[in-house]
């Protein structure tokens, strides 16, 4: 950098001189005309005039410069955001043997099936769930599908801590199989909901939709929030999305939060990766 900015007085000096021998020596040798008048002519007059007519041109690129360097450093930062957010998963991970984990819930499953096959379903739905996240989430890239079950096994436990009384509409629209998407990509949306959302009134319900259109998948989520809590942004898991978003789909995604009055509306629409 400090290179950089001693070079700009010598490239300008350069460009005084490259100037004055095509138009003071080569254009006059052919016109007869000089560009400058006898007594601008004089050296330190010229090398002063042509600082300032260069002066723009440097300025300008300097600004250029610096730009793209910030963009370069701001990416690194976000990548290395995003590398020590990896490494406090797998520290976190690593605390808790995942083996001891499955072993000792298929233990309770086994116990259960013949006693109690509603309880032993559910043991196998949190299984699955603790299974995803452990192995999936550490991804850059997972199947639709996987995440789409995950998202469907959150649904089906949190009907179980409302004892079957939770007011939320969930739909899903379209075909997928091989589809990838982003890793939690719709997870952060969907707890969001449970976090901030009403969730025992009937006349006050929750939508989660999913609809696949194409090679699109769209989001939309809407709640009512609980005690009329008017939350205009979700905080640093949105913020840490929305850079994983625009890292990886760069523009080709739509992401719209909308709050008003006592709701707020989410919509996600991102490509669908083969």
């Amino acid at each position: 950098m400090l290179w950089y900015f001693l070079s700009i007085p010598v490239s300008l000096l350069i460009f005084a001189g490259v100037r004055y021998f095509l138009q003071e020596v080569v254009v006059f040798e052919i016109t007869g005309i000089h560009n400058y008048g006898e007594e601008t002519r004089k050296i330190g007059y010229y090398i002063r005039d042509n600082f300032f007519f260069g002066l723009p041109s440097v300025i300008l690129s300097a600004l250029n410069y610096l730009f793209w360097q910030f963009q370069d450093a701001n990416k690194q930062n976000q990548e290395l955001l995003l590398e020590n957010k990896k490494a406090q998963l797998q520290m976190l991970k690593s605390q808790v043997s995942p083996h001891f984990l499955f072993n000792t819930l298929n233990s309770f499953y086994s116990q259960l099936i013949l006693k109690d096959d509603i309880m032993a379903s559910d043991i196998l739905v949190l299984s699955d769930l603790l299974r995803y996240v452990i192995t999936e989430t550490e991804k850059d890239e997972v199947l639709l599908s996987n995440e789409i079950q995950f998202v469907q096994n959150y649904i089906h436990l949190q009907q179980k801590r409302f004892e079957d009384q939770l007011c939320l509409d969930f739909e899903i629209e379209g075909n997928y199989a091989t589809e990838k998407i982003l890793s939690s990509a719709l997870i952060h949306f969907i707890e969001n909901v449970f976090k901030h959302a009403k969730l025992n009134n009937p006349d006050e319900k929750a939508i989660i939709s999913i609809k696949i259109k194409g090679n699109f998948l769209e989001l939309s989520t809407f709640n009512y929030n609980v005690g009329g809590e008017n939350y205009s942004s979700t905080g640093i898991g949105f913020e840490n999305l929305t850079k994983r978003l625009e890292y990886t789909y760069k523009d080709q995604f739509i992401l719209e939060k909308t709050a008003e009055n006592n709701t707020f509306k989410t919509y996600l629409k991102i490509p669908l990766k083969k």
